[in-house]
């Protein structure tokens, strides 16, 4: 009986020494209410739905309206694309229908990232390196190309040339070199407040499925390359995508996780948050757009309503299309115009103009992660899937179950 009670004792003792049964990526799961299959399909959507978004605008990126609606028309469908390669755009020319830039790519390399942390903290460290490394790795391909294989360079080029600014900011900032960060950072892209966050925000919102706070605070950390607040848009790119996964989310969650401020922008004196204003700007616009439309025709063209919603964005654009300020009152006006319908909001970037591969990716994204892959239209996603995996080298359901399995504890 003694020695009985000494092994049951020794038992409770081993019983509560081991470690919580429930993993954290387990519980991550279990807390946004997701299956894994319904983990995945999300993922797969915020994937694809970004490159649908791309592969719209791609054709038409930063044309003014009129030169769009003198090629195409009024865009309702992915098209083949005569524009000529670029770092940033297309690496290839004249890609057919589906085709996409570096919009997709970024998500892509996003998501690689992901893959080698943890369930709760990312390192920001790690993100730089990982762009630091994948420019090294182009460089050192481009230089063993045959210098007379002018052909061969030229395509070897335009990956190096599409990381050579980040690069630049990333190695300071590994090595802590706060002078040489901060330097780099005031003349990445020429010191405009571009984007750049906003290229991958929401594919780390996707690593926070049903948590916006928690996407918020990490991508936070990532928006390294962000200047003002435009690391607050990129944070609040993830928000919404983390809102966007959470099993039964709705347009209100969407809305609500704009309200996230770990950060407390709203308390910056003399300013306060100007996210908050942008994000007035765009309720105020769309509903006021909205109004004007009576028949049920908001997306026709000739809409006065539509007509209304382009002249006030035209009324607040930047110096450059790609700022970030502007790609998100562009992006948040469409969505909000839609009723977040995913083709209707794309339909609105793409034509609208601009840096439309961009808002469109950004919309389609957090769209996509919203309604998940079943629920994207069906020629569209075969069509991104196809193209990219056979003329690009990206294969987005592969990518997406890999995350996705990553974030399952697999």
């Amino acid at each position: 009986m003694r020695y009985s009670i000494i092994i049951l004792l020794l038992l409770g003792i081993v019983a509560c020494s081991k470690p919580n049964p429930t993993p954290s990526f387990e519980k991550k799961l279990i807390e946004s209410g997701l299956s894994e299959e319904e983990l995945q399909d999300k993922i797969l959507g915020m994937l694809v739905g970004s490159a649908i978004g791309d592969a719209m605008g791609a054709p038409t990126e930063m044309w003014p309206r009129e030169m769009i609606q003198s090629k195409y028309g009024f865009v309702q469908k992915l098209d083949s694309m005569t524009r000529k390669a670029s770092p940033e755009g297309t690496w290839l020319p004249n890609l057919p229908a589906g085709g996409t830039t570096d919009d997709t790519r970024w998500k892509v390399l996003t998501a690689e990232f992901l893959q080698t942390q943890g369930p709760e903290q990312l390192e920001p460290k790690a993100f730089a390196q990982l762009i630091v490394d994948q420019h090294s790795f182009y460089f050192e391909e481009y230089s063993k190309i045959d210098p007379n294989d002018s052909l061969l360079k030229g395509k070897a080029l335009l990956k190096v040339e599409w990381l050579q600014e980040w690069a630049k900011v990333s190695q300071p900032y590994i090595t802590n070199n706060l002078n040489g960060y901060a330097d780099s950072l005031g003349k990445f892209y020429g010191g405009e407040m571009v984007c750049a966050g906003l290229l991958y925000g929401a594919a780390l919102g996707s690593y926070f499925p049903g948590n916006p706070k928690n996407a918020y605070e990490e991508t936070y950390k990532l928006s390294l390359y962000d200047l003002g607040y435009a690391k607050d848009l990129t944070a609040l790119s993830a928000a919404m995508t983390a809102a966007g996964m959470e099993k039964g989310a709705n347009a209100d969650s969407l809305l609500a996780s704009l309200k996230v401020d770990p950060k407390q922008y709203v308390e910056s004196r003399l300013v306060g948050r100007t996210a908050n204003r942008i994000i007035w700007e765009a309720q105020s616009i769309a509903n006021e757009a909205k109004s004007l439309d009576s028949l049920g025709n908001q997306m026709d063209p000739e809409s006065p309503a539509l007509k209304f919603a382009y002249s006030q964005l035209d009324a607040r654009i930047q110096d450059m299309p790609f700022h970030a300020g502007e790609i998100f009152l562009q992006t948040l006006t469409a969505m909000l115009y839609t009723d977040f319908d995913f083709m209707n909001t794309l339909i609105f970037l793409t034509n609208y103009g601009r840096d439309n591969d961009t808002t469109a990716a950004l919309a389609g994204a957090i769209l996509g992660a919203y309604y998940g892959f079943e629920a994207l239209p069906e020629k569209e996603k075969q069509q991104v899937m196809i193209v990219n995996k056979k003329l690009l080298g990206i294969d987005l359901l592969e990518t997406s179950r890999s995350l996705s399995n990553h974030l399952s504890g697999k």
